[in-house]
């Protein structure tokens, strides 16, 4: 490994660090009730800041209300260069989708977090990529919380191509998150309109998913040749190949571990060759970003 500058990117009107942190598994298992050690998830979470992330996705209903407690409990006041995102209209057990709903999920955001505004907010579509007048009701109430101050940015997740088109064509989009990693890139369209506008695409479950056995990242033969041929994790293989595939992905993988947390940021500094890059762009062969 090779040191480099730390890359950055625009997410609304604030630039971070391409590497962040998803801070759902600080909550129990299934992101409900709270974390066997409060007191390490603290920890971690002062950790990442000291590390220099300086990008923080939460949810309300991740407990619910438990990891954003943590990460007031952790740091606030916050750091002026802390972009903390969160998102509404999912729920662990039911959507919250309506537009009074979404503003009443981004005031239980802000109260649980003790803060003034956030960086940026998803809205979180169901993923049946329909444009119409409930997706425009449900923008509206978004753009309203903006431009109220309430957050910094309106985001989208599990965002159709038609969908953020849509969206982006009537107000600023500062940034998408949608399920994409090294063994499912089907939110490629979408990725290639991010670059396009310059909008921050954060892929959620940058590392695969489901955890274990069944990873189809983690456990492809070609990221562990990979990874033992050049002396790294996995995990940073995996991480280094979203880095390197566009300049608007933001990273937030997620971990209770803070010895994982400082391995993935460890993954900024991977030079992926030639030959490893050919490699793994054929683990899941669909059309990349030129």
């Amino acid at each position: 490994m090779t040191a480099r500058a730390m890359s950055t990117f625009p997410l609304g009107l604030r630039r971070v660090r391409r590497s962040g942190y998803g801070a759902m598994q600080l909550a129990g298992p299934w992101a409900v009730n709270p974390p066997a050690d409060r007191a390490s998830a603290i920890g971690l979470l002062r950790a990442a800041v000291t590390a220099g992330i300086d990008h923080i996705d939460t949810a309300q209903y991740y407990g619910p209300d438990v990891v954003n407690d943590l990460i007031r409990e952790a740091l606030h006041p916050y750091p002026p260069e802390l972009a903390i995102v969160s998102k509404v209209a999912a729920g662990l057990a039911a959507a919250h989708d309506e537009p009074r709903q979404l503003r009443q999920g981004i005031e239980d955001n802000l109260r649980s977090l003790r803060a003034d505004q956030m960086a940026a907010v998803n809205l979180r579509l169901p993923g049946d990529g329909r444009v119409d007048a409930r997706f425009d009701d449900q923008l509206a109430a978004m753009v309203r919380a903006r431009d109220e101050g309430l957050i910094a940015g309106v985001g989208l997740s599990n965002v159709s191509l038609g969908q953020l088109r849509h969206a982006a064509n009537g107000t600023d989009i500062a940034c998408v998150q949608n399920l994409f990693h090294l063994a499912d890139r089907s939110a490629t369209p979408v990725l290639r309109e991010c670059i396009d506008r310059a909008i921050a695409f954060v892929p959620f479950c940058p590392l695969g998913l489901p955890r274990g056995a069944a990873n189809p990242v983690l456990t492809s033969p070609v990221v562990l040749q990979t990874a033992a041929r050049l002396g790294v994790t996995p995990p940073q293989v995996a991480l280094q190949w979203l880095l390197q595939l566009a300049p608007n992905i933001l990273l937030i993988p997620g971990t209770a571990s803070v010895a994982h947390l400082l391995d993935n940021l460890a993954a900024e500094d991977v030079t992926l060759d030639d030959r490893a890059r050919r490699q793994l762009d054929g683990v899941q062969r669909q059309q990349l970003p030129a």
